[in-house]
């Protein structure tokens, strides 16, 4: 087992739309040339299309070659096609994570969209209307999936992939209004429990790039846009 730093390639929010061909060409090649892995922290699709999935299955075949990991966004359910959606991006080599998890050169990796629901004290909890103790049921079954993957992990070091952001800090800089929207604190329980090395996330186009969990981990939020915008480079390269 290598004991070298795993160089991990993470982005997410790339939003491939039915135009998209070759979007992401020259990202997938740089990422190729400098990382181990590439991973793609959801809104992979614009709509959350076979079509669009299709044309981002094309460019990752053609263009990626290192191993390719991703969990879903919210713009990946809009269509309502999401199972046929990660289908395609599986057949073009991609290990989709939703619960799931996996081993590269002796990193373990734990992965989930996650939910909405807000922060710390300020979190939603599951009283009132129906309604509301679903959507709390939501997030709280993002983190038992979650934290299912990591038990299952036997590796020495660990990193977990989302969406939706697990802490507060890393969506600073948007709106505070729609922080419930942009993540749960209940996303930070596993990383903490497990111990992981690295949680990386997207959603929060406006937000901060790095934070810490309560326990110290270190959070990135690689959102494109953010990405581009703060560390003028198309992803963020991380040593594990």
């Amino acid at each position: 087992m290598s004991t070298k730093p795993l160089r991990v390639a993470a982005v997410g929010d790339i939003h491939y739309t039915k135009h998209s061909k070759g979007k992401c060409q020259e990202l997938f090649m740089d990422a190729s040339a400098k990382a181990d892995v590439l991973l793609l922290c959801g809104d992979l699709t614009d709509y959350g299309l076979p079509e669009e999935a299709a044309l981002l299955a094309e460019d990752i075949k053609a263009h990626a070659k290192i191993p390719v990991l991703a969990v879903a966004g919210n713009h990946d359910y809009e269509s309502g096609h999401l199972p046929q959606v990660e289908d395609i991006l599986d057949q073009a080599g991609v290990q989709m994570l939703d619960g799931e998890c996996c081993e590269i050169n002796g990193v373990g990796f734990a992965g989930v969209c996650g939910f909405g629901g807000g922060f710390d004290a300020r979190m939603l909890n599951a009283w009132g209307e129906p309604i509301v103790k679903a959507f709390v049921q939501e997030a709280v079954d993002h983190a038992l999936r979650l934290e299912k993957a990591l038990a299952r992990l036997q590796t020495k070091k660990t990193v977990v992939a989302l969406h939706y952001a697990p802490i507060r800090s890393t969506v600073a800089g948007e709106s505070e209004e729609i922080y419930p929207f942009l993540g749960s604190s209940r996303l930070e329980g596993p990383a903490n429990r497990f111990k992981v090395n690295a949680v990386f996330h997207g959603h929060a186009h406006n937000g901060t790039f790095e934070g810490k969990t309560s326990q110290g981990i270190p959070v990135y939020n690689v959102s494109q846009s953010l990405v581009q915008r703060t560390k003028k480079a198309p992803y963020a390269l991380v040593e594990i």
